[in-house]
């Protein structure tokens, strides 16, 4: 049984992977400002099972001498994220995420038994790789990274997490980084396709028109609990200290237009789906390559598409569409 935080931790794959340590045996603490944690029947049930619940700003240096020095584990998920911060406020979102690691791995630097440090990085690291390089795909760790225009907002988020993946690698500390390739499934949000058009297919009446964007643009989507399983092996499994890992799922590659017509069935609606323009800055594909992964965890992913998109769409019905007192998205 480890002692294990994670920062970030009410958050969407925070929430996940801590009730999975839960459910074997570990000692789990999350630490969260909260400022977009969803409060649901899963978060109080899974409070009710974690060793502790730091209500912090991690912004803070003084915040973190809250927390201990005798964990085996740490999860370094909090991040400032989402299109609007990027757009809106890229200075903070590049100044605060790198404060964030950094202060996160000093923190790491003073536990007295550490076994890993584990650093979310993203998908979004090989943007640039895309636009400038001769980018392979499905895409490997391996790949040189190239940088976007550093003038644009949206560089500022990629940028951090490149920066935060150089830290790791000259910190010290036993660490592990992982890119999380399009994730997906319930409690994420609304930012994100698959919430998304199934609150509008949920809306919009029989044969009805359903407008996407970007129809031909692909991307290999990934169920939370297949993601959550290959998170948790590539933390605690001895052999994967000082690597790099994409999680991901490459079997099931999608068109944007073909993810719309399986979210459509699922909903159960004769609905017209339409081509509208392209998302600006949205990559034409995305697709990890897994062998790495698989080679370290022992694990591929098991949920289908459709399967997957059933279980968020019973969720989302069930929490978020049928109750406008929740919050969720």
């Amino acid at each position: 049984m480890a002692r294990i935080l994670i920062t970030g931790g009410a958050g969407f794959i925070g929430g996940f992977l801590a009730a999975k340590l839960v459910n074997e045996n570990h000692q789990v603490e999350i630490a969260d400002n909260f400022s977009r944690a969803v409060q649901d029947d899963f978060f109080v049930h899974l409070s009710r099972s974690l060793t502790k619940i730091h209500n912090l700003d991690l912004l803070k240096e003084a915040s973190w001498n809250e927390l201990g020095d005798d964990f085996d584990y740490i999860v370094h998920l909090a991040a400032i994220i989402g299109v609007k911060h990027v757009l809106e406020k890229p200075y903070s979102v590049l100044r605060d995420n790198v404060l964030l690691t950094d202060l996160a791995i000093q923190f790491a630097k003073r536990q007295r038994s550490l076994k890993k440090f584990l650093f979310a990085s993203t998908s979004e690291v090989m943007s640039g790789s895309l636009l400038y390089l001769d980018l392979p795909l499905p895409t490997p760790e391996s790949f040189p990274l190239a940088l976007t225009d550093l003038s644009s907002p949206r560089t500022s988020y990629m940028l951090s997490k490149i920066y935060g993946e150089a830290m790791c690698n000259h910190s010290g500390v036993p660490f592990v980084i992982i890119r999380p390739h399009n994730i997906y499934g319930p409690r994420m949000g609304s930012i994100h396709v698959v919430p998304e058009l199934l609150y509008k297919a949920y809306k919009l009446d029989e044969s009805s028109t359903l407008e996407v964007a970007s129809v031909e643009h692909s991307r290999a989507m990934c169920y939370i609990d297949d993601a959550i399983e290959m998170i948790q092996r590539l933390l605690l499994f001895e052999n994967t200290e000082g690597q790099t890992y994409n999680v991901g799922n490459q079997s099931t590659e999608i068109k944007i237009g073909d993810l719309a017509n399986v979210i459509v069935q699922v909903v159960g609606k004769n609905l017209n789906i339409k081509a509208v323009q392209e998302t600006a800055g949205s990559p034409n594909r995305r697709c990890p390559e897994m062998s790495k992964t698989l080679g370290a965890t022992g694990y591929s992913p098991l949920v289908s598409i459709e399967e997957g998109v059933s279980r968020t769409y019973k969720w989302y019905k069930e929490n978020v569409f049928l109750n406008s007192s929740k919050t969720a998205i």
